[in-house]
């Protein structure tokens, strides 16, 4: 029985705005200012993923864990003014609001999993008056490490207090998928962000939705599948 519905937000409920070249560029200028070889990184990875990349290289050179943590801070001050920019031009995907009311109306726990940072995801969620439907926010600054990284999907689910079999991820990219297929979570990906039919689909998603608005009927199936399956037993 799906007892919790956990949303993507950038790309899932509201339109994906970062400008992703531009903030990659300044974050690998950054880190070459640094010390750190250029080949390290790619134009094709996250600031997060770089940030790993960076950690790694430190551990082999012995340098100081300060060091690292001085860097991360920077990394995410970058993001960060990327990110408010992109939280003011964004827009909200349409039926969002009847879509999170109507899980809420089913006694559905809601909650949003989300890199972004806190400045940029409040902003966004004031903006559209989103706060009164979630149970639970997690954002970067709450984990120690965001999706893939399963720690971050745990972080929400223990928040909910829900098992991950309980549960559903609802996210645009393919790093949503794979988060949500490590640790057993029904994974759903949504076709208005990052990642392509086919990219959601190799990376493991259960079901492809064409919008955050289909997901109350595909619970509602869900739950009722299961629910004969039960009666049956």
């Amino acid at each position: 029985m799906i007892k919790a519905v956990i949303f993507d937000l950038d790309g899932t409920l509201v339109t994906f705005k970062l400008d992703i070249k531009a903030c990659r560029t300044e974050v690998i200028q950054y880190l070459t200012e640094q010390g750190f070889p250029r080949s390290l990184f790619s134009m094709k990875e996250s600031a997060f993923d770089m940030l790993v990349k960076v950690k790694k290289y430190i551990a082999t050179k012995e340098i100081e864990a300060q060091k690292f943590a001085e860097i991360e801070k920077t990394v995410f001050s970058i993001v960060e003014e990327f990110e408010l920019e992109a939280a003011r031009t964004t827009e909200m995907f349409p039926g969002i609001p009847e879509t999170l009311k109507a899980l809420k109306d089913t006694n559905l726990k809601i909650a949003l999993c989300t890199i972004s940072g806190e400045k940029a995801t409040n902003y966004i969620l004031k903006r559209f008056h989103l706060e009164p439907f979630f149970d639970a926010v997690i954002m970067r600054e709450d984990v120690p490490e965001v999706k893939p990284n399963p720690i971050h999907l745990e972080a929400v689910l223990e928040a909910l207090k829900v098992g991950a079999q309980e549960a559903v991820l609802v996210g645009d990219s393919v790093k949503d998928i794979e988060c949500a297929i490590q640790l057993n979570v029904l994974a759903v990906g949504v076709t208005t962000g990052l990642s392509s039919i086919e990219e959601l689909t190799c990376s493991g998603a259960h079901y492809i939705a064409s919008s955050a608005s289909d997901i109350p009927i595909l619970i509602q199936q869900l739950n009722s599948e299961n629910s004969e399956d039960f009666s049956s037993v």
